[in-house]
C-alpha cells in the first residue's frame, strides 16, 4: 500500500467528488491520512508497464546499407491496473503516447506515431555503414485514475520504459552478373 503520512499543502483526491469517502487530515475524527494526487504519481510511477513489441522490417536481423529499415510497435493500447491506495480501489490507466526509436548508430527518433508494417514504411532509418547495431525503441505513457467509480482525471507527468536492443547487421549489396 502507497501512502502520503502527511497531507499538508497536499492536494487531496476525492473518490466520486465526495472528500467524505476520500478521508481526513488532522483535526478532524476520525483522523486517517487522505490519498493525494501524489501518491497516485507514486504508483503510476511503480506499475510494471511492459516495454513495447519492437519490429524490425526486414526480419531475421538482417538489412542493407542505404535501404529502408522499417520499425514499427503493435504496443499501442492503454493498459489499465487496480490498485489499493490507502484502503481505497484506484484504477490507473496509462496509454502508450510517444515513441522513441534509437537505431542503435548514434541516431534516434521521437514520434507520437507507432510506425506501420511494409509497405507503409513511416518510421524508417538507413544505416549509412556496413556493421552490426543494436535499435531499441523506448515507450513514453501518459496516465489517468479515478478513485473507485469517480471521473477520470489526468496524472501529471509521464513515465517511460525502456525495451531490450535488438541486434541488426547492416550489410552491402553485391551486384552480379548472371548469364542466361
Amino acid at each position: 500500500m502507497l501512502g502520503n503520512s502527511a497531507c499538508e499543502g497536499a492536494e487531496t483526491v476525492a473518490a466520486g467528488g465526495d472528500l467524505d469517502a476520500a478521508g481526513f487530515c488532522a483535526g478532524a475524527e476520525p483522523v486517517q491520512v487522505a490519498l493525494t494526487v501524489s501518491d497516485v504519481q507514486r504508483a503510476f510511477a511503480r506499475l510494471d508497464l511492459p516495454a513495447a513489441e519492437h519490429v524490425i522490417q526486414p526480419p531475421d536481423g538482417l538489412t542493407l546499407v542505404n535501404f529502408d529499415t522499417n520499425f514499427y510497435t503493435t504496443s499501442t493500447e492503454p493498459i489499465s491496473r487496480t490498485v489499493t491506495l490507502l484502503g481505497q480501489q484506484v484504477t490507473l490507466e496509462a496509454t502508450p503516447a510517444e515513441f522513441q526509436w534509437s537505431f542503435g548508430d548514434g541516431r534516434s527518433l521521437t514520434t507520437t506515431e507507432p510506425g506501420t508494417p511494409y509497405p507503409d514504411l513511416t518510421v524508417t532509418h538507413n544505416y549509412e555503414r556496413k556493421g552490426t547495431y543494436r535499435p531499441s525503441l523506448g515507450t513514453v505513457y501518459t496516465g489517468r485514475y479515478r478513485v473507485g467509480g469517480g471521473a477520470w482525471q489526468q496524472i501529471p507527468g509521464t513515465v517511460t520504459i525502456s525495451g531490450a536492443p535488438q541486434p541488426i547487421r547492416a550489410i552491402e549489396a553485391q551486384p552480379k552478373l548472371v548469364s542466361y
